[in-house]
């Protein structure tokens, strides 16, 4: 029996720091996540704005006063937090009148789609989806404008995107309106009442890229025709051999592309690794979606907070939280296949690699050099 006082002081001291490194380690990790309030603030601000658009979007006066195919809620809310995801600016009028424009952009999308929607389904089977390929060009090409101008080119897109997801029609044009109104007053309370704590993400200059072989156009025009030339390939393979979720190819496709080659492959990898990470996860997840609807909820909420610390710095936690939310969102709206799961995951990760091959050899684009 060892009875040294500084024997069990030196084991008691090991135990502690074997119960702290881990802890430490977390810590660290954590620091890198979340670099600041700010960040934390703007992630609870992103489900707050959702929460409050989908709650005015279900209730009784509104929603039965609004004809619609769709929940009101549904794209109400998802126009707010795209909003509030792509607003970036420090003052709080600046922020509102951003959230305002934002939210109308979703709306223009939808509608661009509703309105073309007949005579492209006269091209088959892949044919609704050739709206998202301008949606797509929108998307880089508008980022020559900053963040606002990208902002807006993203929300066009994602209102295509949820147009089409839902199947919305020439009779949605009034619920889209509307829609669009509760997103801009849902997104801009959240951000009226969190005014100075918030520091917008400085984003960098977007046109240090140089177009190889042509300096006419800029190198915005160049990023989006490469995602919209990735679109189309998913659109062509859609039409030869049939995807079951081609729009979530496009849309991987669509994202990944970034200023230059380089950083696309950055982009792809870290897509890659977050998208192998999340979907797992939310697999996993599925039996409590099923029994605990309200908690996976709450993991979601949790997850959209993540994803905004993570923006811009760290994109593979950042995909990783975004791919959680899609799978344990659908699981707790009531989609449980896994085959159709499984399908969103690949099909984003081929997306992903048709917006790489895109980028890097249609028109490919370049980091200057020091001397430049």
């Amino acid at each position: 029996m060892n009875d040294d006082p500084q024997s069990s002081m030196d084991h008691g001291g090991n135990f502690r720091r074997g119960i702290l490194r881990p802890v430490e380690a977390v810590g660290r990790w954590l620091d890198q996540v979340d670099p600041g309030t700010h960040r934390r603030i703007k992630g609870l601000r992103l489900a707050t704005a959702y929460g409050i658009a989908a709650a005015l979007g279900m209730l009784q006066d509104i929603a039965h006063s609004v004809p619609s195919s769709v929940s009101l809620g549904y794209l109400a809310g998802n126009f707010a937090l795209w909003a509030s995801v792509s607003e970036g600016k420090t003052t709080r009028a600046e922020s509102s009148r951003d959230l305002l424009l934002l939210s109308f952009a979703a709306a223009l999308g939808a509608m661009l789609f509703v309105l073309f929607l007949r005579p492209l389904q006269l091209a088959g089977r892949a044919g609704p989806e050739l709206i998202l390929v301008t949606g797509a060009f929108l998307v880089g090409y508008l980022k020559q404008f900053g963040v606002l101008g990208a902002g807006i080119g993203s929300q066009i897109y994602i209102g295509e995107l949820l147009a089409y997801g839902t199947r919305l029609t020439a009779t949605d044009l009034w619920a889209i309106g509307i829609a669009a109104l509760i997103a801009a007053l849902a997104s801009i309370v959240p951000r009226v009442l969190s005014g100075p704590a918030e520091r917008p993400v400085q984003i960098a200059a977007l046109a240090a890229g140089t177009a190889a072989g042509s300096r006419r156009c800029s190198p915005e025009f160049f990023m989006g025709l490469q995602a919209a030339t990735g679109a189309l390939i998913i659109v062509a393979l859609n039409g030869l051999i049939g995807l079951e979720e081609s729009a979530w190819a496009i849309t991987a496709s669509t994202y990944v592309v970034a200023g230059s080659a380089t950083g696309t492959q950055q982009r792809v990898r870290r897509r890659i690794i977050g998208t192998l990470i999340g979907v797992p996860l939310g697999l996993a997840c599925l039996p409590v979606a099923e029994h605990a609807p309200l908690l996976i909820w709450a993991a979601a909420a949790l997850a959209m907070v993540v994803y905004a610390m993570a923006l811009p710095e760290r994109y593979d936690i950042a995909c990783g939280a975004f791919a959680f939310i899609l799978i344990v969102t659908l699981a707790a709206s009531g989609v449980h296949s896994i085959p159709l799961l499984a399908a969103r995951a690949w099909e984003t990760l081929l997306g992903g690699a048709i917006g790489l091959a895109a980028a890097m050899f249609i028109f490919p684009l370049r980091s200057p050099g020091p001397g430049e």
